[in-house]
């Protein structure tokens, strides 16, 4: 019999809780990719594992997701492999679905079909290149959006209880490391040194922020209340500009998925960026399309609303889904109908498993 031969596998660093990392999760079981084929490290953001040097070496962004591959023709037994870190969202699912197609099933050890995630068209792929471009705008930040969903003195109390204990573990790691570098304990660049202090500045900020939130505004220095008004206007502007975000996604997409009938690379960056703005609005992932979107509009309040133009019963026509019961008049927007559409997909089940993030 002959000997198995070791081949190099791929790692991804994700974290559970990511939204971005959300993408090439889905990527991997939209695309048919075997357990064993891809090894998931998660990077506690948390604990701030992620400005760990040894992840830095690999992301010097501090980032996640990571997606490390071993390079073409280093994949012989005698050859010692090398790799090469992808640290962007887009590249990273790019290159999962050009990795396993149907013509190149290179060492895969699943026979599931991979279908292509790639528009099929030049005008597809153009519209596709936009939308998810729009999501990763600073206008669309999820992440920013994260740390700003507060925007009375109310759900900054509710926000605080929620994140100060994340924004802890980030800060005592970035304290132990600062201090360690200092030391030569750990031993650095004078720019990993002002990434940390930069980093540890950004948390401090916040946390000022959220440890007060318990105060009335009478209760606080001068000080403490021009810190509380500036991130509340902060929150209230950013929430305001998801106006624009949501309004530009629901005249852009074809319905229900991104381009039409077809779930694309775009879908899978939508799926991911409108679970976390729906978490943020209190959305379950037992909502359907209606409830998830109504929650949002409710959250950005102002009497927001897109408008309701698209045939419920054609949006799950073309998605493949039960129509029975519908009424051949109902209407939805499009990013509802989006919602009922991908939380149905096997992928979104699994990565949204243990609820929104």
């Amino acid at each position: 019999m002959a000997e198995a031969t070791h081949v190099p596998k791929a790692a991804l660093y994700y974290y559970h809780g990511s939204v971005w990392a959300s993408v090439p999760l889905l990527a991997l079981e939209e695309k048919g990719y075997g357990s064993d084929e891809v090894d998931l490290k998660e990077v506690d953001l948390a604990k701030g594992e992620n400005f760990q040097p040894s992840y830095l070496r690999l992301n010097p962004h501090g980032t996640v997701p990571t997606l490390v591959v071993p390079l073409e023709k280093t994949l012989s037994p005698e050859i010692e492999s090398r790799y090469k870190a992808i640290q962007d969202t887009k590249a990273i699912v790019d290159f999962l679905d050009k990795s396993r197609s149907t013509q190149s099933r290179t060492h895969t050890t699943s026979s599931a079909p991979s279908p292509s995630l790639a528009p099929a068209t030049i005008a597809f792929s153009t519209l596709s290149n936009q939308i998810i471009e729009l999501l990763h705008s600073s206008a669309a930040d999820p992440n920013a959006l994260f740390y700003t969903s507060a925007r009375t003195e109310a759900e900054l109390q509710a926000l605080a209880k929620r994140i100060l204990p994340f924004l802890y573990g980030r800060r005592d790691t970035l304290a132990k490391l600062l201090a360690d570098s200092e030391s030569g304990a750990v031993p650095v660049s004078d720019k990993t040194r002002a990434f940390w202090h930069m980093k540890k500045i950004a948390v401090d900020n916040f946390i000022q922020v959220f440890e007060e939130a318990d105060k009335s505004s009478a209760e606080l220095s001068e000080e403490a209340r021009k810190r509380r008004e500036a991130y509340l206007e902060s929150a209230r502007s950013a929430w305001s500009g998801l106006k624009n975000v949501l309004g530009t996604l629901h005249q852009e997409i074809i319905g229900p998925y991104t381009l039409g009938d077809q779930l694309s690379i775009a879908d899978l960056h939508l799926a991911a960026w409108l679970s976390r703005i729906a978490f943020l609005a209190d959305a379950n992932a037992s909502d359907d399309g209606n409830t998830a979107v109504g929650k949002i509009e409710s959250h950005i309040g102002d009497g927001f609303s897109l408008p309701k133009d698209f045939s419920v019963a054609e949006a799950r026509r073309r998605a493949g889904l039960a129509a029975t019961g519908t009424d051949s008049t109902e209407r939805q927007n499009k990013l509802a109908a989006f919602w009922d559409a991908i939380k149905e997909r096997p992928s979104w089940k699994k990565v949204y498993a243990d609820g929104l993030h």
